[in-house]
């Protein structure tokens, strides 16, 4: 498996600003969360100051009435404290959760529009990663980051402005603790963000080892690979273990060192303003209020270190769910979308390659006539499952041409032209949900009666009207519920729901009984007379009436005629035949 590069990128404003785009179209939300934000922080850090103006204007002198209507202001302000602080909350969560809402649609959008290449190279885990683990590392940077951390900046700025307004050199005094407390908050959390970031490289790529295994799950336990397979997992988890409990030893560094500064500072305070206090230049009740805002003042360090923490672990997976969606997606093509496709198919010397110059196809040429049936022979690796990934363009040729009725394929719309096509792959794959769902698949233009047609056509009835709920009964992850025939009818039935000019045949008999088999093949026959199709077959028999039979040989046609002409040349079709002959 490919592995991730582990890179050492600390903050960085062009993804910032990337991520703050995703806030621009609640920017009155926005608005409406600093202005909260700047209300709550006021509010919050009046009371050591409503202190001071207690001790000294109503304790020492011992006036009780004025004390009553401090402790009244005191408790109004809390309150008014706690609906600020809800409501800035509330907001901040809610920006947050939209924010996601539309950062997982934009990655899930982006995928579907992925070309086939990119799906080739990249793990499904490493994927999911980025969909779930990513999404959410950005949800702690917008629900508990950013926001958070303006709020903590602001509530520093507050505290200052208060010591200051009492006493300037105290104000001074208390700003000294600032560069240290800087200094040892980036250095600590740069640390821990490259320890951090490296576990969450680890973490992918292990997740996508664990993705893999599981799927297959069944080949590990019957080639008793299950030892094995622990202590590969074992080796990656350790390696991510190591990385995490690294992380941890700065990041739980930090705090007794704020702790050991918040001290050192108090002393400071205790001997300057005590001294202070005794030569009568400041009142008692400012050395209580600065007694308050000292704890005060480092608890928003803190949070920032855990804020600043959050947001570099944010731009690491920022990083990766960019390079996702500025991956390049696949071309849609142009804007060829004729309103009848008669589905004349031909190739005009084609070269592809899905790696490089490493050849599957060699100088191919052929054309399949409208309404002929076309069939592709050869051994495994020969180019049959290519030339059909080439017509539907899930790659494109580095020479020659593919034209479907006379157009370039890269002139046609790639949706319009697959919307035309209906194929049955060997390996099928289904979809959680019912049956009805996955012959439609949620098509809005596929009614019920469509459907109901298509499965009575490849005669997919037979069975699913047997089922507890017909076309309603639920259909399990990849269709486990289902047997490999079953599986294959409700193929055929999708394929031909939506009336397909082009039907695409790839070893759709290959895996099922012979009873299913003559029924696919009832169904194919009549329904191959009136569409062009193109079938990939190791069953020489299933082919006999093909209009045309390709064979191929290492990327090559060699041979090209009907049935009986082609075993006539005792060629490589003939000795195919032989050998199949043989083996029954």
């Amino acid at each position: 498996m490919e592995e991730e590069e582990i890179g050492h990128k600390g903050f960085d404003l062009r993804l910032m600003g990337r991520l703050m785009g995703y806030l621009r179209p609640y920017g009155g939300w926005v608005v409406l969360t600093f202005v909260l934000m700047f209300g709550s922080s006021i509010t919050r850090q009046a009371g050591p100051f409503l202190t001071k103006i207690a001790v000294d204007d109503y304790i020492v002198p011992r006036d009780t009435q004025g004390l009553g209507d401090i402790i009244l202001l005191y408790f109004g302000l809390m309150v008014l404290q706690f609906v600020l602080g809800y409501g800035q909350s509330w907001a901040t969560n809610m920006l947050g959760q939209w924010a996601m809402r539309d950062v997982r649609l934009q990655i899930f959008s982006h995928l579907q529009r992925l070309p086939m290449r990119f799906f080739d190279r990249t793990p499904v885990g490493r994927l999911m990663a980025r969909n779930t683990n990513d999404v959410d590392a950005l949800n702690e940077l917008f629900t508990d980051g950013i926001v958070s951390m303006c709020s903590d900046i602001l509530s520093i700025f507050t505290i200052l402005a208060y010591i200051f307004y009492m006493d300037v050199q105290l104000g001074i005094v208390t700003c000294m603790a600032l560069p240290l407390a800087t200094v040892a908050t980036f250095w600590l959390q740069n640390r821990t963000f490259h320890a951090y970031r490296t576990a969450r490289t680890h973490f992918a790529q292990f997740s996508s080892s664990l993705q893999e295994t599981i799927s297959g799950m069944e080949v590990v336990q019957l080639f008793s690979c299950e030892d094995r397979s622990v202590r590969r997992f074992e080796e990656a988890n350790r390696t991510y273990l190591d990385a995490r409990l690294l992380s941890s030893f700065y990041h739980a560094l930090y705090f007794p060192f704020m702790e050991l500064c918040g001290v050192f500072l108090m002393a400071l305070v205790l001997w300057y303003g005590g001294g202070r206090v005794l030569e009568g230049a400041i009142a008692w009740g400012v050395l209580v209020a600065m007694l308050q805002y000292v704890p005060r003042f480092f608890m928003p360090l803190r949070d920032i270190a855990e804020r600043y923490a959050v947001l570099q672990v944010a731009m690491a997976s920022s990083e990766r769910i960019f390079e996702l969606l500025d991956s390049e997606p696949e071309s849609m093509g142009g804007n060829a979308r004729p309103e009848v496709l008669e589905g004349e198919i031909e190739f005009q010397n084609v070269w592809f390659a899905y790696d490089d110059e490493d050849w599957v196809l060699r100088d191919v040429s052929f054309r399949a006539r409208v309404g002929e049936s076309l069939a592709l022979v050869g051994a495994t690796g020969a180019g049959k499952t290519t030339i059909i990934n080439l017509v539907c363009r899930f790659y494109d040729i580095q020479k020659g041409a593919v034209l479907i009725d006379g157009i370039d394929i890269r002139e046609w719309d790639v949706k319009a032209l697959r919307s035309r096509i209906g194929i049955v792959q060997q390996d099928v794959f289904l979809f959680a949900g019912d049956v009805e769902s996955n012959i439609s698949l949620g098509h809005p233009e596929i009614s019920r009666e469509q459907v109901e047609r298509a499965a009575h056509h490849v005669n997919a009835d037979r069975f699913i009207d047997q089922l507890p709920n017909g076309y309603e009964s639920p259909v399990n992850e990849r269709g486990s519920s289902l047997s490999v025939g079953q599986r294959q009818l409700l193929a055929f039935a999708r394929a031909l729901a939506s009336d397909p000019e082009i039907l695409v045949l790839d070893e759709a008999t290959a895996n099922v009984d012979t009873e299913t088999e003559m029924w696919i093949q009832e169904a194919v026959e009549k329904l191959m007379h009136s569409r062009t199709s193109i079938v990939i077959a190791h069953r020489l028999s299933t082919i006999r009436n093909a209009d045309k039979i390709l064979v191929l040989h290492h990327g090559q046609i060699r041979e090209e005629g009907r049935h009986e002409d082609l075993l006539k040349r005792e060629g490589i079709y003939s000795r195919l035949h032989q050998l199949q002959y043989q083996e029954k």
